[in-house]
């Protein structure tokens, strides 16, 4: 295949995201006023309880059977493995650049968790479209397409709300607790990756102290400091039920297909799902506005979330996915192994910006970051998709 074919396949999803998230943003404008601050907080808590979860709960119980789910059991692995190696590179990023501690959530986030539902559900149909010689069969491209989409986004969902969240919510307590202890600004909480110690600290005679042994009263303190009641979220609740209802057969005979008895229930679901990615993607958008206007986030924090994103996760998964390959762990289905390569490649997941607005903090650092990272994804993204695309064929 031509390579300017390739480039021209992978620009096309690129493009639909551009221009959802430029409607976005001229609604938010000041001129416009109708998707400003209050309308994106709203809009908000309305994907966070209603559409996110009906995207998650139908999709998954629409694709995922038994015998997909043994086929693409490698996929929730892949997945964590994008987290694991974003988190490390991450708190990398952040005892590098010294970031503040109500903003280390926020740098971890946007490193370990990628967009894997909503941009996935615009690229796959896509390229399938584009390059059915690729993918073979249009109709069973289809069908695993959209298994392999669902999936991702119902894993990078569980992930996202059980991890990412609690993260963020550890730094915005952080910053809460810091503004209230005392007037200097002080703070009493450690942060989750402290990037100094103090002077007392650093003349009192004591035995040292091991890297494990550091790494593990961070993970006590963070532990600490999650709720567990918080830990299942909606999406996360939702991503259960579908589960459950496409992997039981007594219950999927009951919502799911033509004849089921309940599937009015799935249809509504489906309906109320099909405005999430819409409605993130234009949100987004809108947040973008307050990234052109700036905040006081340091420039290293940005460039390295690009370098974690851009640069070093796909390269990794170039390596993981043709690891697997070889060792036989995955089969050979190339858009199976485009969408496991897509995974590593994809920019923050703009609900991570829902998150900054629950809690209130760093909403205005978030919206730079993804200013940049979606910013640079047109053409990032674009290139990537080109070579995985040429790495299938």
């Amino acid at each position: 295949m031509a390579f300017l074919d390739l480039f021209i396949t992978s620009s096309i999803p690129v493009l639909k995201v551009l221009l959802v998230t430029g409607l976005g943003s001229y609604l938010a404008l000041d001129r416009i006023g109708i998707l400003g601050d209050d309308a994106r907080k709203h809009l908000n808590n309305i994907i966070f309880f209603v559409f996110n979860p009906a995207l998650v709960s139908s999709n998954l119980a629409k694709e995922i059977t038994y015998e997909s789910m043994v086929k693409m059991w490698f996929m929730p692995f892949n997945i964590l493995i994008t987290f694991v190696i974003g988190s490390i590179l991450g708190l990398v990023i952040v005892r590098i650049t010294k970031a503040p501690p109500h903003l280390q959530g926020l740098v971890i986030g946007c490193c370990a968790a990628g967009n894997l539902g909503n941009l996935l559900f615009i690229i796959i149909p896509t390229a399938r479209k584009e390059r059915t010689s690729t993918f073979g069969d249009a109709d069973v491209c289809h069908e695993n397409g959209m298994a392999y989409a669902s999936l991702s986004l119902a894993i990078g969902a569980i992930y996202l709300w059980a991890y990412v969240y609690n993260i963020v919510r550890v730094s915005s307590s952080m910053f809460s607790r810091e503004s209230s202890s005392s007037p200097s600004g002080g703070s009493w909480t450690e942060p989750l990756l402290s990037s100094s110690n103090s002077p007392q600290d650093r003349f009192e005679n004591k035995p040292p102290v091991s890297v494990a042994a550091k790494m593990m009263k961070k993970l006590e303190i963070l532990v600490e400091k999650m709720n567990l009641k918080r830990l299942f979220a909606p999406s996360t609740t939702a991503a259960i039920a579908g589960f459950v209802v496409g992997l039981v057969p007594q219950i999927r005979k009951l919502l799911i297909g033509d004849a089921a008895p309940l599937r009015v229930i799935q249809d509504t679901a489906l309906f109320l799902g099909d405005g999430a990615i819409p409605a993130v993607t234009l949100i987004m958008g809108g947040n973008l506005i307050k990234g052109l206007k700036g905040s006081g986030i340091q420039k290293s924090v940005i460039i390295g979330v690009l370098a974690v994103r851009y640069v070093a996760l796909p390269l990794t998964g170039i390596a993981v996915v043709k690891g697997a390959l070889r060792f036989g762990l995955i089969h050979n289905d190339p858009l199976y192994l485009f969408v496991l390569l897509l995974q590593f490649s994809l920019p923050p997941a703009m609900n991570i910006g829902t998150i900054t607005q629950l809690f209130g903090v760093g909403e205005s650092e978030c919206s730079v970051i993804m200013l940049w990272c979606y910013t640079l994804a047109s053409l990032s993204l674009t290139l990537w998709s080109t070579v995985f695309l040429w790495l299938v064929s």
